[in-house]
C-alpha cells in the first residue's frame, strides 16, 4: 500500500476525523444506589450492524447504572440528528463532530457533542487496480455525497496525487475546488451507505469505514490508500461522537450513558466488531466543548477567505 502525506495538516489540525422527555437524574441515583426505582429511559440512534453491535453490549452494561437504553438503528446519516431534533432519540452515536457541524449550520440546529467514540481512517478500495497510481484516464471514483464526508474522500484522493484541490477549500472541499485532475477521473457522489456497494462498477470508491466494515472491507487490510496509517494523527474534527439536545447535555443519565462507553470493554468491542479498524476516541483529558468551538471558528474563518 502506498500513501502520501501532502497536505497532511489539513486532516490532522489539532483544534479539531446520536430524546425522550425524562432528566430523570434522581431516579438514576436510586437506582445506581440499589434502589427499586424504575430505571430511566433513553434511545439512541446508531447507524449500521457494527455501531448495533457495540451500542448493544454498551446498553447491557449501562443497566447497572439504572439507565434502560433503546439501541435504534438507522440505515443512513440524514435521519439520526433529525430524530434527535425533533425529540423522537435522546441521543445518537454515527457521526464525526465535522459532521455535526454541517448539519447544525445547515438546518439551523443547535445539537451538542458530549462525548467522544471512536476513529477511523478513510480508505479507497478497488477490484480493478491495486493503486490508485494504476487508474486510467477518465477513471470513475464513487465518493459519499454529504460535504464532510465527501471533502475528506476528496482530501484523500489529493493525498493520493490523483488530483489538486484549491488551498483555500477548507476542510470540506467539492468538486468544484478540484483545480487539476491530470487523468480526468470522473468523481460519482453517492450516499454513503451505497459507496461500498458500487465497487463492482466503479474504479475506486473511497469509503467511510462503517459502511465499509458492514460490506466485509477492512481499510488497513483491503484499502488501496489510506488517509492515515497513524488513527492517533487524525484531527478532532473526525473523531466520532455522542450527541444530544443541547438543553440535554448536562442530564445525569446521559452522563451515565458517556460514562459507560468510555470504558476497556467498549474499546474491546470497537476493536472486536471492527476487526480493529476503528480506534478509541476518547481520553482522560477532553474537553469535547472546546473542541467543538475550535472548529466553528476554522469554518468560519475558511469561509472569510
Amino acid at each position: 500500500m502506498k500513501t502520501s502525506f501532502k497536505k497532511l495538516g489539513l486532516l490532522t489540525a489539532a483544534a479539531f476525523a446520536l430524546v425522550a422527555c425524562s432528566n430523570g437524574a434522581s431516579s438514576d441515583d436510586q437506582a445506581s444506589s440499589g434502589s427499586t426505582a424504575e430505571p430511566t429511559k433513553l434511545k439512541v440512534g446508531v447507524v449500521g450492524d457494527v455501531e448495533r453491535e457495540v451500542w448493544e453490549d454498551v446498553a447491557e452494561r449501562a443497566k447497572d447504572k439504572g439507565v434502560d437504553l433503546d439501541v435504534q438503528v438507522f440505515t443512513d446519516y440524514v435521519q439520526p440528528n433529525k430524530a434527535l431534533a425533533d425529540g423522537s432519540l435522546d441521543l445518537n452515536a454515527f457521526q464525526h463532530m465535522a459532521f455535526l457541524h454541517d448539519f447544525n449550520s445547515s438546518e439551523q440546529q443547535d445539537l451538542q457533542p458530549v462525548g467522544y467514540t471512536y476513529i477511523s481512517a478513510m480508505a479507497a478500495y478497488s477490484d480493478k487496480v491495486e493503486s490508485l497510481d494504476d487508474l486510467k484516464d477518465g477513471a470513475e471514483i464513487a465518493i459519499p455525497n454529504d460535504a464532510t464526508n465527501g471533502g475528506r474522500a476528496l482530501l484523500l484522493l489529493e493525498l493520493a496525487g490523483v488530483i489538486e484541490i484549491d488551498d483555500n477549500a477548507g476542510i470540506s472541499p467539492t468538486p468544484n475546488d478540484i483545480t487539476e485532475n491530470p487523468k480526468n477521473v470522473k468523481i460519482t457522489e453517492l450516499d454513503a451507505a451505497q459507496v461500498p456497494r458500487s465497487l463492482g462498477d466503479a474504479d475506486a470508491v473511497v469509503a467511510n469505514t462503517n459502511y465499509a466494515v458492514d460490506a466485509g472491507l477492512n481499510p488497513f487490510k483491503d484499502g488501496i490508500f489510506v488517509d492515515t496509517e497513524d488513527l492517533a494523527k487524525v484531527g478532532t474534527q473526525y473523531k466520532c461522537i455522542i450527541a444530544t439536545q443541547k438543553d440535554r447535555a448536562n442530564d445525569e443519565a446521559i452522563k451515565k450513558v458517556v460514562e459507560t462507553y468510555q470504558t476497556p470493554e467498549t474499546e474491546a468491542k470497537i476493536k472486536e466488531v471492527t476487526d480493529g479498524a476503528d480506534q478509541k476516541a476518547w481520553s482522560d483529558n477532553d474537553n469535547i466543548s472546546a473542541d467543538y468551538k475550535a472548529l466553528d471558528e476554522q469554518v468560519k474563518a475558511a469561509k472569510k477567505k
